[in-house]
């Protein structure tokens, strides 16, 4: 396998409004595509802010190319199940997926056996969207940071946190902070950050890792309490709450971000295709509101510019895997 690195009226005024953004995308065509449905496959965990996003740009690359676009979740194995069915479909463009591909990454770093190449059997497209998980607590849970946590937890060891899966990218902030502050916490994993919230509120976790989006809604109902965001900078949705790094803890700023593959040997004009009405559609203001509202900065880069990122990010979350001590289960 080539791993990296050696030494992841009523056809909607809105839609209309943004037709002449998206006519640009007819001049790229490959002849013919889409000739039929079109699966989209998310990879990870069912449900939470990745399925939303695949079914957000489904509808409209729907509604641009009069084909329908089939979200085709396949949960368990850690995302493996669904990205060995995109490595393994024709290279025709008519199945994608949508991925965190920092988890792309660390299922790779983690299993070196993968029945697919992460690198190699995949044709990178766009990254849509940036973002970065936050650190919450119950509203009236007895820490209130990062720091009053740690010391909560040196002082109940087995405190217990939350997550949406074994070698997602909360997993690893959660094991890096467990070795850096010398504490002993349990990791929880869960098929979706829903299921953790439930346990969270039922007082059977001490904390839980969320994406921005659900986090805000409960903490706009009071019900959540933000400790602290992983990533390299603050988040809009968050201003005030303080990044790991602002608090005193290293390696946590790793941004994460949402990106689209196909499979590889993709012919090139499906690919131009592909990309242009991707970026075109992340430009639309609904689709950018709706990034926002779920935590994400809206991006859209070049297929270049998302392998530079991914050759960048996956010595970095090799290292942070190493750091926190998280091996294959």
């Amino acid at each position: 396998m080539n791993h990296l690195p050696r030494p992841g009226r009523r056809r909607s005024l809105r839609w209309l409004a943004a037709a002449p953004l998206l006519a640009s995308v007819g001049a790229s065509r490959a002849q013919g595509y889409p000739l039929r449905p079109i699966r989209l496959i998310p990879f990870g965990a069912g449900g939470g802010p990745i399925d939303i996003i695949a079914r957000l740009y489904g509808e409209k690359l729907q509604q641009l190319w009069g084909q329908p676009v089939v979200v085709d979740p396949k949960p368990g194995a850690s995302g493996i199940l669904a990205a060995d069915a995109v490595a393994k479909a024709a290279p025709d463009g008519h199945t994608l997926m949508i991925t965190l591909p920092l988890t792309h990454i660390n299922v790779a770093v983690l299993n070196p056996k993968l029945p697919y190449d992460p690198v190699a059997d995949f044709t990178p497209l766009t990254m849509v969207a940036t973002g970065s998980p936050l650190l919450l607590t119950r509203s009236d849970a007895p820490f209130s940071t990062l720091a009053e946590f740690v010391a909560f937890a040196k002082g109940k060891p087995g405190t217990s946190y939350g997550t949406w899966g074994i070698g997602s990218g909360a997993h690893l902030y959660g094991e890096l902070l467990k070795r850096q502050a010398g504490i002993e916490l349990v990791h929880v994993p869960y098929r979706a950050e829903a299921m953790a919230f439930n346990d969270l509120f039922g007082g059977l976790l001490a904390a839980s890792w969320g994406n921005p989006g659900s986090a805000r809604v409960l903490q706009q109902a009071g019900k959540i309490k933000v400790l602290g965001v992983a990533g390299a900078r603050r988040m809009s949705l968050f201003p005030n709450t303080p990044t790991f790094g602002e608090q005193g803890f290293t390696g946590f700023d790793v941004d994460s971000w949402i990106g689209f593959y196909g499979p590889a040997k993709l012919p090139p004009a499906v690919a131009e295709k592909l990309v242009a009405a991707l970026r075109d559609i992340t430009r639309l203001p609904d689709v950018q509101a709706r990034l926002l509202e779920l935590g994400f900065d809206p991006l859209g880069n070049t297929p270049a510019e998302f392998m530079a990122k991914y050759r960048f990010d996956y010595p970095r979350m090799a290292e942070l895997i190493r750091a926190a001590g998280v091996t294959a289960q």
